[in-house]
């Protein structure tokens, strides 16, 4: 049966202005249909305020500076086994890099506190204590092409969605069971409302504190989430971080950390960077 044209005309005119319709109510935005919200507005999750270091796995990388040439847990090649192996703490001190194992890449696994906080609508902040260092976010999509490489480099940040998704994190945090213990808690985990940060343009450094390289060539992924424990009704941050660098890694090294929420900034010491030698 042939369809009137005038039919078939009306017809994808009507579901032009359907699609559009959906397609507006998706984009994030107000009630009123004012427009697109800016970052800090459509922020799903509140990422602001203080948070404190809680290791939960490799404590003895973390905690301690370890041995030189101790690497079994970075994916190393054999170049970045061999810069690994030529670690000398006294010269990083001579040449004034003491800050080279707090670049934005191992930055987080240093135990200490962060400030999370809105630089702008569209900028989120980072600072550490340990170190001293801040990171910024920056939603707006800027080039910034012509920047030079630093301890933290360039980081564009983007909202996440609500597919669910698997960072090979464990899915889940550290929370407290009846009896004080640390648990991971699957049935607690969000699988949406997260913060991904890709950050480019970072200075040559440190993944551990003995001298485990990265390069300047070095892509950083991160993702920020945060959850509740049932049990204490504390607020916590679990960060993915995926390194990639052909220079010295075989593979992409995965980290996670995680940061309880503090209620105050009682215990904020910053700190500057320094050289530490295994005991």
């Amino acid at each position: 049966m042939r369809i009137p044209t005038h039919r078939v005309f009306w017809f994808a005119a009507a579901l032009s202005l359907l699609l559009s319709a959906t397609l507006a109510a998706q984009r994030p935005g107000d009630a009123q249909g004012a427009g697109p919200r800016t970052a800090r507005a459509a922020a799903p999750d509140d990422l602001t305020g203080y948070w404190v270091s809680v290791v939960t796995e490799l404590w003895r990388y973390r905690m301690v500076v370890p041995d030189k040439g101790d690497f079994v847990k970075i994916p190393l090649n054999p170049e970045g086994r061999k810069v690994a192996g030529a670690w000398d703490p006294a010269k990083d001190r001579a040449s004034g890099n003491e800050c080279k194992s707090y670049g934005a890449a191992a930055l987080l696994q240093v135990p200490g506190r962060l400030h999370i906080s809105w630089q702008d609508d569209y900028t989120l902040r980072l600072d550490t204590d340990s170190g001293t260092q801040t990171r910024l976010f920056h939603f707006d999509g800027s080039p910034r092409a012509n920047e030079a490489s630093t301890w933290q480099g360039s980081s564009a940040a983007i909202w996440g969605g609500d597919e669910p998704r698997d960072r090979r994190d464990g899915q889940g945090g550290p929370v407290q069971d009846s009896a004080g213990r640390l648990v991971i808690a699957n049935a607690q985990r969000k699988q949406a409302d997260y913060l991904k940060v890709v950050t480019t343009r970072m200075r040559p450094g440190y993944l551990q504190k003995n001298g485990v390289p990265y390069s300047g060539n070095a892509l950083l992924e991160e993702y920020f989430d945060t959850f509740s424990d049932p049990y204490t009704h504390s607020t916590w941050l679990a960060v993915t971080a995926v390194v990639t660098d052909p220079q010295y890694l075989i593979e992409p090294l995965i980290t996670h950390a995680h940061f309880k929420k503090l209620p105050d900034s009682s215990g904020w010491d910053p700190t500057p960077c320094r050289v530490d030698e295994p005991r």
